[in-house]
C-alpha cells in the first residue's frame, strides 16, 4: 500500500468488499499442500461422503485466510492488532466467498493508542454465513 493512502475509520464505514472466485478441487489440493492440512474431508470425496457431507469442502483456515486478505486489501498488515473468528457454516465446493466488513466502534488500546473495531463476515454467493468475527485495527502508526 502507498504511504499516501487515506483510511477511513469512522463508525459505520463499510470496507471495500472482496469476492473470491469459486472454490475448486484444484484450490483445495493446493491449499492442502501449502498448509500441510491433508484432512481427507477436504480432498477425498469418499471420506467426505462417509462423514455425511455431499462432497469435499473448504478448510476453515482457508476461509480465515480470505478474511485476512480482505483486511490487508484495506489497511497495511502492521495495523491489524487482532482477529477473532467463529465458523458458522461449511464452505462448499464451487461456492464463491464474499468478504465484507464495517467499522463498528472506536476504541483505545491498552497502550493508549486509538483503534477501530471492525465487524467481519464471509458469506457464500447465496448470502449464507460461513464465518463471522471482528478485527481490531490501529488507527495511528505502530510505535
Amino acid at each position: 500500500m502507498s504511504t499516501t493512502t487515506t483510511f477511513v475509520f469512522e463508525v459505520g464505514t463499510v470496507l471495500p468488499p472482496l469476492v473470491i472466485e469459486p472454490l475448486t478441487r484444484a484450490k483445495l489440493a493446493l491449499y492442502a499442500g501449502a498448509s500441510g492440512d491433508h484432512v481427507p474431508l477436504h480432498i477425498d470425496t469418499d471420506a467426505a461422503r462417509e462423514a455425511g457431507a455431499p462432497d469435499v469442502f473448504g478448510h476453515g483456515m482457508l476461509s480465515a485466510a480470505w478474511l485476512g486478505r480482505f483486511l490487508t486489501n484495506w489497511v497495511e498488515q502492521d495495523r491489524i492488532r487482532s482477529i477473532e473468528l467463529r465458523f458458522t457454516g461449511i464452505f462448499q465446493l464451487y461456492n464463491e466467498a464474499h468478504c465484507t466488513g464495517r467499522v463498528v466502534e472506536q476504541i483505545t488500546l491498552d497502550d493508549g493508542a486509538p483503534a477501530a473495531r471492525v465487524e467481519l463476515q464471509l458469506q457464500n454467493q447465496y448470502g449464507e454465513s460461513k464465518v463471522v468475527g471482528e478485527a481490531v485495527i490501529a488507527i495511528g502508526s505502530r510505535p
